[in-house]
């Protein structure tokens, strides 16, 4: 493994994060609706739950995965229910005025960025097919720990900077004024999401 592999990763590795997820829709609706810090630890849970993933694929676990279906598509099933729960919350409340009561803790905002990637198995399968194409086999541990470290490092960079960006005053102003279309949208793109991750393969 060199600075070139590392490179390749980091470089697939934001385009991942960066596409309109679930992780990306709730990391922004946190902060618009919760403020800097809340905002800053879902993006915590979010990278943490991603990089075990990494770590997870590192280790083998997508042979689990393979060896017992039941566990993927249980872990999977739970997945797109959790998701389609946030969905319905997000369309039954876009119409309804920001108010205190919204505005969560940060460590309920941690812990639903560690549901929302702790609940999408498809996530070690995605790792896996990345880092075999990547990295080259045979890797000893210390360099796995190294994958993984900077894994984390750079979901925690992106999720901190997109926390400092949406926590100004322009964009939640700007959400306040388009809160019920914003809201709606991101309910029906997480309910796509969550069916297809409920009936894909």
């Amino acid at each position: 493994m060199d600075l070139a592999h590392i490179l390749a990763f980091n470089i697939a590795l934001a385009a991942a994060i960066a596409s309109p997820g679930p992780a990306f829709l709730v990391s922004v609706k946190t902060t618009l609706t919760a403020g800097r810090r809340a905002g800053l630890a879902v993006g915590a849970g979010l990278g943490l739950v991603a990089a075990l993933w990494t770590l997870a694929a590192l280790m083998g676990l997508e042979i689990v995965f393979t060896a017992f279906p039941w566990a993927y598509v249980a872990v999977k099933t739970l997945g797109a229910l959790y998701l389609l729960y946030i969905a319905y919350g997000m369309w039954r409340g876009a119409r309804e005025p920001l108010a205190p009561s919204e505005v969560k803790p940060a460590r309920h905002a941690f812990l639903q960025g560690l549901m929302i990637n702790l609940m999408n198995p498809k996530s070690v399968l995605f790792a896996a097919a990345v880092l075999v194409v990547i990295f080259p086999p045979n890797m000893t541990l210390a360099q796995k720990g190294a994958i993984f470290t900077n894994h984390l490092i750079i979901e925690l960079i992106f999720y901190s900077l997109l926390a400092f960006g949406m926590s100004t005053t322009t964009a939640r102003n700007a959400y306040l004024r388009a809160k019920t279309h914003l809201d709606r949208v991101a309910a029906l793109v997480l309910s796509a999401l969550g069916l297809r991750l409920l009936f894909g393969r």
